[in-house]
């Protein structure tokens, strides 16, 4: 072998080892949950390196299984529905759902996706960082939803998931017939429930 020939095959073999770095894998894919509900069942992916914060904070109520039992309250067609924040008290009334409550959390939204149409959101108050545990799925591409600024007009709702499987399911809740109780409007007539909220095993 020449001088040059090895040269040319010792050259190509450091480009595949730099090109290739020993030990290098892909990153760990999003966490998935999976809703059952009483009206069927979806998956959510969640967005984990957009909005780490609101991430965890929605996991660690998945695993404490606070949402199991909870139910979708506020139910806008064409809008959203939202949920895990109420359950029914079985006389014909939703109360909060207190145990198991924690504080609340930093608003993201700068950081996070559009509030496009099968997003997932925080629902919050008039503060812009004042959301907990409640959330939100879009049914349209509500554009009024996402950050314009940092007014408490303009701050927006972090999107931190989106429905993966299943937006059938979340639309037909979406078309539900609903009506007025004492926590307001656009209560579904027919409890709608959260049987539970699991996160998905990824090998």
């Amino acid at each position: 072998m020449s001088l040059r020939t090895l040269t040319v095959v010792l050259a190509s073999t450091l480009v595949g080892i730099v090109a290739t770095p020993v030990g290098a894998q892909d990153a760990p894919p999003n966490p998935r949950v999976l809703v059952e509900t009483s009206e069927g069942d979806f998956e959510i992916e969640l967005f984990k390196d957009q909005v780490p914060a609101t991430v965890v904070n929605f996991l660690t109520y998945v695993q404490a299984g606070y949402y199991d039992g909870t139910i979708f309250h506020r139910v806008i067609r064409d809008l959203i529905v939202q949920g895990g924040g109420y359950v029914d008290d079985g006389n014909d009334a939703i109360v909060p759902k207190l145990e198991g409550l924690r504080g609340r959390i930093l608003n993201e939204a700068p950081n996070g996706p559009r509030n496009r149409q099968g997003t997932i959101a925080m629902a919050r108050g008039t503060e812009p960082n004042s959301a907990r545990q409640q959330f939100f799925i879009n049914l349209d591409n509500n554009l009024n939803f996402n950050h314009k600024n940092r007014t408490a007009q303009g701050f927006g709702y972090a999107v931190f998931g989106r429905v993966t499987d299943g937006m059938d399911v979340v639309r037909r809740i979406g078309r539900t017939r609903t009506t007025t109780k004492d926590v307001g409007e656009n209560v579904p007539r027919e409890t709608i429930v959260i049987r539970s909220i699991t996160q998905i095993k990824t090998n």
